[in-house]
């Protein structure tokens, strides 16, 4: 038998100015909310980017699966994109409850609790993102829960170019283009893997002398022998170590085949 507490029916209930109220008494045209027992609603305190919420429990949490641009802050500079998915996000959960769902990590290095955000409506928020083009899959491996939707929705973002899919700053840039000017930010490197090379912490394919990917997670990838000769674009992140770039990658759906 439920406790007491969790059989108790939640109302919701709109005024006159738009705003939603939660209630566990009833009030005029309210309607009872369907609440899952064991899931826990809270209200959203505060959106700090398009990626990365506070709760009214003081937890700061960050979307799982996904990452929005950046906007402006202390030393960093706006990206393409950024403020428009911190403004739909802020939109979509103004006088909003969610719920969470986590995957196999709970926190990350900073102390973020790490999920998936859902409306009390079974909204996808990581999803939703990620549909509209105001987000791209970001694959960190052992989450992996709604990778294939995610995919998915990215094909289908990028094939209508919506959001991000369609700004200049986030076209396929040419491996032997990346400098000093141009490397920094979210990437889509295009190039022809010439060879891979070993070291005993990492493991690189390589476009040149200069530009390389580095695999983590190297178990989920396929044989290196495969990517030889290929023609592919990779996503993520470029670092810079004197006069070489390395773009990280955890999972294999970072490595698209092109004809």
């Amino acid at each position: 038998m439920l406790p007491a507490l969790l059989q108790a029916e939640v109302y919701q209930w709109t005024d006159q100015q738009g705003r939603l109220h939660y209630d566990d008494r009833g009030h005029e045209n309210a309607k009872v909310l369907n609440i899952d027992p064991g899931i826990s609603y809270y209200d959203v305190e505060k959106v700090f980017d398009g990626d990365t919420i506070l709760l009214s429990n003081g937890d700061k949490v960050r979307l799982l699966g996904v990452n929005t641009p950046e906007i402006a802050g202390r030393n960093k500079l706006a990206e393409a994109g950024g403020d428009a998915a911190k403004a739909w996000l802020k939109q979509v959960l103004a006088h909003r409850k969610v719920f969470l769902q986590s995957d196999v990590e709970k926190q990350d290095k900073y102390q973020r609790r790490l999920a998936y955000v859902f409306t009390e409506n079974k909204e996808h928020i990581n999803l939703e993102l990620v549909k509209r083009g105001l987000a791209t899959v970001n694959i960190y491996p052992p989450n992996l829960k709604y990778l294939d939707a995610f995919l998915a929705a990215q094909r289908s973002a990028q094939q209508a170019r919506h959001g991000l899919w369609g700004y200049d700053a986030y076209a396929p840039l040419p491996a032997e283009a990346l400098d000093e000017a141009n490397y920094h930010g979210w990437k889509r490197l295009t190039g022809i893997i010439r060879s891979f090379k070993q070291t005993p912490k990492h493991v690189y394919l390589q476009f040149s002398d200069t530009v390389s990917i580095s695999l983590e997670s190297v178990a989920l990838f396929p044989a290196l022998d495969s990517y030889k000769g290929k023609h592919v674009e990779v996503r993520g992140w470029v670092t810079r170590s004197k006069d070489r770039f390395v773009l990280k990658i955890r999972h294999p759906a970072d490595i698209l085949l092109l004809p």
